[in-house]
């Protein structure tokens, strides 16, 4: 009996020599000629294989390879999917609905919040209807036009199918007349205010790369005209310097941006230091008197304010302090914000920029985040915030001498703030209601885009959704205080067009309107209205072109491009809200809510102050930075919180997505696919840290 596998060394058995190519994701196989067994110095010729038919001995080895290949691929995927599943369902099961009232203080009008999701689920119910019978009607074959449904409906026999044709072509006949004209011309406003505001853009870049060509930056006057005193340290200019640090309730972080501004490096006779504490918590105010007395100790000039009554919050603290009767003794004023951690040469880098100068009313340095790299969210926060300061503000600066403010890492020279009127409380966008007010009295800005303050982003989609509902609700109520002023005031016209037309309607109300409305409202529409069209361009190459000049100042970032595209149109959602709720003077408008900290900044920069002991204080006890670094207490129970709008509006557009395969819109499927899985991903709170 012959072994099992003696037809493989039989010669009728053993076939032709062959090679197997897996080219992915084609395959093919040639045919080699055999050996001679007689003679062992034969060599291959030199000429090309030649195609054999593939037989099935040889497909079936293929289709294994592929089929093993395949299986490997699918555990990876099966395992990842998997764990990501069991992290959803962990944070899920621990979540809280943002309508949670006892978990957080509302952030927007009940009233207000309450229609906006009735909207949305109302539109989110009325798409899976139209869903429903958009598939009846496609498996149907009801393929219909405009012309072919009054004969439809007259000559069709009364039955069910007959019934439920009918109703289409009527759905159809209605939508033709009633809801494409609308919608179209909806969708095209919508349009041509995208591309003004991709002009804007494109022009705002062409800006920065002149200025980075040409090399130009702000240089400090001195008295003999040589801009290398800066540099050098020759000039002795050392004005008298209010720092002002306003805080509330910000326990994690209040101790680095005092150790921070206490080590400045500038005359201890011509500056003070403000530490305006509007803490509500009694422990936490116990905390910073302790720390401003540690350093007043150790020769620091320094001093604690508490206000009893927290009226007009950061304005009125702010306001509140310069009412102080030594503040006229002081030419200039410097603010930090609790997080922000100054270098010790910051003044010096800024103040010089006043002397000689005297219509200059602002120096503003640029931010740097020191977690930038914490999460996702992080991530997409620091393109923001590159484009912001390295495109916006710069260009701003530089060829029309004005820019909103930053609010902190800025330099005011006092006499402008008096001459603007000082702070007010009327919004909560205070440090650019002052800008403004300053620009129209005459008054200049200068932007340093290579001095950096380091500071901290929001690390939980919580604390980051609160702020920017603030910065998107405060301009639009200080465009309906500010118009008549710009209108009466006496800068030439082309200040008051950028004041008006770019900085507040353009950048401020459209850029948020059109956002929303185009990709969440009017493109999922045009799926269940395929005779309303939304051009692709408009879709995809537009908004991914935009996306690549966002990200150009953050060149680490461009892996992140996509989900940037799609966060950004997720957040559409709270900029559109907070910028209605600010025009129309709604209750959610006036709330101020101070962003939630991690302190994470404080780890590595105060850590490392203990290494080089500051000059001023050798000799001297310094306050232990060390314990700064180290987590106090026992940290606490983390949750998520859901989303109600964005999960409505994730499925409204999953809907859409499901929709749009029975017209064969490839990109529309795509884009509608993706953005749904984000606006999910956001409504389950799965971008950020959860909350404490």
């Amino acid at each position: 009996m012959a072994p099992p596998f003696a037809w493989w060394d039989t010669e009728g058995q053993r076939g032709t020599p062959v090679i197997v190519k897996m080219e992915n994701p084609n395959w093919s196989i040639s045919e080699i000629s055999p050996l001679d067994e007689d003679d062992d110095d034969y060599q291959f010729p030199a000429v090309s294989p030649r195609k054999k038919g593939k037989n099935a001995k040889q497909i079936t080895w293929v289709l294994l390879l592929k089929a093993h290949r395949a299986a490997g691929c699918l555990t990876q995927l099966a395992s990842g999917a998997v764990g990501l599943a069991a992290a959803v369902r962990r944070r899920i099961a621990s979540g809280r609905t943002d309508s949670d009232a006892v978990a957080a203080p509302q952030e927007e009008s009940p009233v207000l919040r309450s229609r906006f999701y009735s909207f949305i689920k109302a539109f989110l119910w009325l798409s899976l209807a139209l869903l429903a019978f958009e598939v009846v009607a496609y498996f149907n074959g009801w393929h219909l036009t405009a012309a072919e449904m009054p004969r439809l409906v007259l000559t069709s026999s009364f039955d069910f199918q007959a019934l439920l044709m009918s109703l289409y072509a009527g759905w159809l006949s209605f939508r033709v007349d009633y809801i494409v004209p609308p919608l179209q011309f909806l969708a095209d406003a919508c349009v041509i205010l995208f591309l003004i505001q991709s002009a804007d853009r494109l022009i705002l870049c062409l800006g920065c790369f002149w200025i980075r060509f040409k090399g130009i930056k702000p240089v400090p006057k001195s008295a003999t005209g040589d801009s290398k005193d800066l540099e050098s340290g020759s000039d002795d200019y050392s004005p008298m310097v209010l720092i002002q640090i306003p805080m509330c309730n910000e326990k994690e972080v209040y101790q680095q941006s005092i150790a921070a501004v206490c080590n400045l490096d500038w005359p201890r006779s011509n500056m003070l230091i403000q530490v305006l504490d509007d803490s509500s918590d009694p422990a936490t105010q116990a905390l910073i008197r302790e720390e401003v007395e540690k350093w007043k100790q150790n020769g620091a000039p320094i001093l604690y304010r508490h206000r009893v009554l927290r009226d007009g919050y950061k304005a009125g603290n702010l306001k509140s302090a310069m009412n102080c009767s030594y503040v006229k003794d002081y030419e200039f004023v410097a603010i930090f914000d609790a997080d922000f951690q100054p270098a010790p040469d910051f003044l010096k880098r800024t103040v010089p920029h006043f002397k000689g100068n005297e219509e200059l009313g602002l120096v503003q340095a640029r931010w740097s985040f020191v977690n930038k790299d914490e999460n996702l969210l992080t991530r997409l926060q620091n393109i923001n915030l590159c484009f912001h300061f390295e495109v916006e503000q710069q260009v701003n600066g530089e060829f029309l001498n004005f820019f909103g403010f930053n609010g902190t890492a800025g330099v005011w020279r006092i006499k402008a703030l008096e001459d603007a009127g000082g702070w007010l409380e009327r919004t909560t966008v205070e440090d650019m209601d002052i800008a403004v007010r300053a620009h129209l009295n005459g008054w200049k800005f200068i932007y340093l885009n290579d001095v950096e303050c380091q500071c901290e982003l929001p690390e939980s989609y919580e604390a980051y959704r609160k702020q920017q509902h603030r910065w998107h609700s405060g301009p639009m109520q200080l465009f309906r205080l500010c118009l008549p002023d710009i209108i009466r005031s006496e800068i030439g016209f082309l200040k008051k067009s950028n004041l008006i037309f770019l900085f507040f309607l353009l950048r401020k109300l459209i850029l948020p309107f059109y956002s929303f409305t185009l990709f969440c409202i009017i493109l999922p529409l045009t799926m269940f209205v395929p005779e309303a069209e939304l051009p692709s361009w408009v879709v995809c190459y537009i908004p991914a072109t935009m996306s690549l000049l966002n990200i150009l100042p953050a060149p680490k970032s461009f892996p992140f491009i996509v989900p940037y595209l799609l966060f950004e149109n997720t957040m559409s959602v709270t900029k559109f809200n907070a910028m209605i709720s600010g025009l129309f003077q709604l209750g959610s408008a006036y709330e101020w809510v101070v962003t939630k900290k991690s302190g994470r900044s404080s780890e590595g920069d105060l850590t490392s102050l203990t290494k080089e002991e500051p000059k001023h204080q050798r000799g001297s006890s310094m306050p232990n930075l060390e314990s700064i670094a180290k987590p106090k207490g026992e940290s606490k129970r983390r949750h998520n919180r859901i989303y109600r709008k964005e999960l409505a509006l994730a499925f409204l557009l999953l809907t859409a997505a499901a929709r749009s395969l029975l017209s064969a819109q490839g990109i529309h499927f795509y884009f509608l696919l993706f953005q749904g899985i984000a606006f999910l991903l956001v409504g389950l709170d799965l971008i950020g840290e959860q909350i404490d």
